[in-house]
């Protein structure tokens, strides 16, 4: 063991897991093998890419598998002939089989970037923002046939700001999830951490984003339409309608007042100061957009290069 952390094997995909996977090598576990996603096309040119996590137990000099289907025999077979004392899964995108994790005598280990039971699901992040959530934080947990239904190891909450972004949150949330990750192992390894039942009473959902999500209605109060755009900022985006057109909307406020009478979905201010839309209630002042097909640009930059004047109406 490296520094009291059991062997393991570490499943994970997105970038999301990289401080996880950067954290338990930093701390000298034993890492018998990363499982990962297979390469996917990515891109305009479809060019073959590597998940993130490959790329860094490579840098590392880790073993990798990428299996189509965790749950094949060769992969249960594998995992059962090096016998870790644990799985490590962060993002990994696939359910695993009760029979996998069944081998390691420590289980199957989680981060989850939500205090469970609160956004059980794939997309925790986006909706805690949604939502209206003040905070949201991480928790271990050991995985179940369920989903996100298993007992909870560590938690730490993360307070929200009236800034924060899908990307900003996420970042945050990545780093305090490997601190907490190794805390727990090196606590399961020692036997000082005991399995707590969740009280699935009080459980939330988080389901995947849909595009159905992304789409901003101007109708909603100004507050919610803000919070929407900040919640898919980065990826996916949120988005309106302009000129038959998708326009993805990033980086906004809200303002709590607006020129009475003005239909939601209004240009109320296109100039230098940037792009300022009417909602229900109030005004979303956005800072960024990336029209259908371009790159994103700073509102300033894009209006320089688009007529979206003042008294046009998106959503149409």
């Amino acid at each position: 063991m490296g520094k009291g952390l059991p062997s393991l094997i570490f499943m994970g995909t997105p970038e999301f897991a990289l401080a996880s996977l950067k954290a338990v090598i930093a701390a000298g576990a034993p890492i018998l093998l990363v499982v990962t996603q297979p390469d996917r096309p990515k891109g305009r040119g479809q060019k073959l890419s590597s998940p993130p996590v490959k790329e860094l137990a490579l840098a590392h000099g880790l073993p990798v598998l990428q299996p189509a289907r965790v749950k094949s025999p060769e992969v249960i077979s594998r995992v059962e002939a090096l016998a870790p004392a644990c799985l490590v899964v962060v993002a990994y995108g696939q359910i695993l089989p009760e029979r996998l994790l069944r081998i390691p005598p420590l289980g199957a280990v989680n981060v989850h970037a939500s205090l469970l039971p609160k956004y059980r699901g794939a997309a925790p992040i986006p909706w805690a923002l949604m939502e209206g959530e003040t905070a949201t934080g991480v928790t271990t947990m050991l995985l179940d046939p369920g989903m996100d239904t298993g007992d909870t190891l560590l938690s730490r909450e993360v307070p929200i700001g009236p800034e924060d972004t899908g990307g900003s949150l996420h970042d945050r949330l990545a780093e305090v999830g490997a601190s907490v990750l190794v805390e727990t192992l090196v606590r399961l390894a020692d036997g000082s951490l005991r399995p707590r039942p969740q009280d699935h009473s009080r459980a939330t959902y988080a389901p995947m984003i849909h595009p159905k999500d992304c789409r901003v209605n101007w109708q909603d109060e100004a507050e919610r339409v803000s919070r929407r755009i900040r919640a898919l900022d980065p990826w996916p985006g949120a988005f309106t309608l302009w000129q038959g057109k998708r326009l993805k909307l990033f980086g906004c406020r809200a303002l709590s007042s607006r020129p009475a009478g003005t239909l939601p979905g209004t240009v109320l201010a296109s100039g230098p100061e940037g792009l300022g839309i009417a909602a229900g209630g109030g005004e979303v002042q956005i800072r960024s957009l990336q029209l259908e097909g371009r790159r994103r640009l700073e509102a300033v930059d894009f209006l320089k290069g688009y007529q979206l004047a003042v008294g046009m109406v998106l959503g149409e």
